[in-house]
Parts: structure tokens; sequence; C-alpha cells
């Protein structure tokens, strides 16, 4: 028997800590989900995590815990597919560590990935985005920041973390204004900013305070917001933006809502910015992600239809040449 303790604590501080230098938020979505799969099996086997072995954690008990997820968590399918990308992980780790598993460790590192429906992605029209921009009170600190974050959101298609981790000295606010954070991966990319945007921060900055390596959107202890706040904010303001715009109450905003909006109002300029130049703004690793905003806008679609020369075609119904053939077409 293999136990699982000092296997596990190894992979997170030997493998992902020190070998491959993993970032913050991967850690932390590796060891949710294990807290997730330990409390499965605690349940199941009767066993506290300590006394777990790694034999506990064969190709059945993994199955298990995935249909666990989604069909009594209500997980979807790519949260069922991040866990197992963890559990992977561990499992190629484990294949060194404990090759007298080897057999164990092959059939769950066979467990496949599940496939999905791909959705089109939301985004907001102009009357969308004015409804939410308006929707934070300006009256009040919280407001005034919170439309700052609105704003430079919309217009930047910033991801929620990368949102949350500004400093003061990440924006440049003079000529050719830009924003500069960190992105998936580790990358670094800068932003440009439009004038409308510049405006907004340097007043918020003026108010703000605090020094350059001060967070640009603080909570009301002075620390950075987090991911999770970021998006109740976002949520809250939405909210109140579909008392004024009806059409909001049919679609789900989220902080990724705003990166979907600045993408799609890029690609919906006069002339349409390329989907190479929109994925070095996003910071999308490969244009594969970028496309899908292509799939989401039907006017540009409309548009490419315009270009294209209709078939010569005539209306009319099919009628069938012979008597018995319309028989079998009226089955």
């Amino acid at each position: 028997m293999t136990p699982l303790p000092p296997l596990l604590q190894a992979f997170f501080i030997d493998r992902l800590a020190r070998q491959r230098d993993a970032s913050p938020h991967t850690i932390a979505s590796y060891r949710d989900s294990f807290k997730l799969l330990l409390a499965f099996l605690r349940t199941h086997t009767g066993k506290q995590p300590s006394k777990l072995v790694l034999e506990d954690l064969d190709a059945a008990a993994i199955t298990a815990f995935l249909a666990h997820l989604e069909n009594e968590r209500g997980s979807s399918v790519p949260t069922r597919n991040a866990r197992l990308v963890a559990i992977h992980s561990f499992f190629r780790f484990a294949a060194f560590k404990a090759p007298q598993c080897a057999e164990q460790i092959a059939r769950v590192l066979a467990i496949p990935e599940k496939r999905h429906t791909s959705t089109l992605v939301s985004y907001l029209i102009e009357a969308e985005i004015d409804a939410l921009l308006a929707a934070p009170d300006r009256s009040t600190w919280t407001g005034r920041r919170d439309h700052a974050l609105l704003v430079l959101g919309v217009q930047t298609g910033l991801r929620a973390t990368e949102l949350a981790g500004l400093r003061r000295q990440d924006l440049q606010l003079q000529d050719g204004a830009w924003v500069r954070c960190e992105g998936k991966g580790r990358k670094e990319r800068c932003t440009p900013l439009t004038r409308e945007t510049r405006q907004v921060l340097a007043v918020w900055l003026r108010e703000l305070g605090g020094a350059p390596t001060g967070p640009v959107f603080p909570s009301r202890g002075g620390q950075h917001l987090t991911r999770g706040a970021i998006w109740r904010l976002v949520t809250k303001h939405a909210v109140t933006a579909r008392a004024q715009c009806p059409s909001l109450t049919a679609k789900n905003i989220t902080p990724h809502t705003l990166r979907h909006t600045a993408a799609m109002q890029l690609l919906r300029a006069e002339p349409p910015v390329d989907t190479a130049t929109i994925a070095l703004w996003l910071g999308h690793e490969t244009l594969a992600s970028t496309n899908k905003y292509v799939h989401a806008d039907m006017e540009l679609k409309r548009r490419a239809l315009d270009r294209t020369t209709p078939p010569d075609v005539k209306p009319g119904r099919y009628q069938p040449p012979d008597q018995l053939i319309a028989f079998l077409e009226s089955l």
C-alpha cells in the first residue's frame, strides 16, 4: 500500500511549487480539486483523508467522483474537465514515485475529458454598456471606484484577476496612455487606453491617492479587491442596469462579459480589427480562442454575405416525377 498524504504533499511542494514554479492561481485550482476529491472519498470509503492510500484512488473512484461533480454538485462540463486535469497531473507525478501502481495509474490517465457544447459568447451592445456604466452611484466612494473599474473592463477586456491585481504604477495616463498587466501564463501585456477611459481613471486616481504600488481598485480596507469581489460588484450593478435596459434581463453579466464586449467592439469597428490584433489585445495564446468572436458576430457575417453573388435559383416546390415516388414522399 502507498500512503497518499506524503505523495500529495510532494506533488504540491516539489512538483508544482519548486519544479514547475506554478502560478498561485494554478496551485489554488488544483488544491480545490483535491479538497473536493478527498471529501468525496471520505464519504464513500469512511476513511479520513490522512488514512487514504493511492490504491483508494482507482479509475472507478475517480469516475464516480466526476459523476458526483456533475450530478450532485451541478458542476459544468468545463469545470468537471478542469478537476480531471488536476487529477491527471498528480497521477503523472505518481507514476514516477509509485511504479508499483503503474497499471492503476494508467487506467486513471486513460479517463478522457468530456466533450461539451460550445455556446456563442454573450456580449453587450451600446445601449446595454451605457446602462451598466451608469448603474454605480457615483455620489459614493465605492460607486466611483466601481464606475472606473467597469469603464476599464469594458474598454480593455482585462480579466477579473488582472483587474484585481492592478497597481497605480501599472497605469500610464500621459500621452499614449496604457495599462500593463500580467495575464495567464505570466504573460505581461500592455493595452492602450482611450481618451475617455484615461480621463475617468485620472479623476479616480487623484481621489484615491496612495503609493505607486497601491491597488488601483482597493477594498475599503485598502487591500486589492479579490476576483470574487469583482464578480459580485459586476453582478450587483447588472441588476440595477436591468431596470433601465430590459434587454439585459436575458443576459448573464459577469466580468468575462465585459471582456467579450471589448473584443466585439474591436471586431465591429469600421474597418474591423483583425483577429490577430484582438488576440494580442486580450492575451490569447492562440487564434482559436479569438475566432469564437467571429462566430458570434452576425453583422460581420451579413456584411460578408452582401459581398457574395447569390446563386441563380428560382423558387418553387419539388414535384415528384413519378406516382410511386410521390407515394413514397408522402409517407
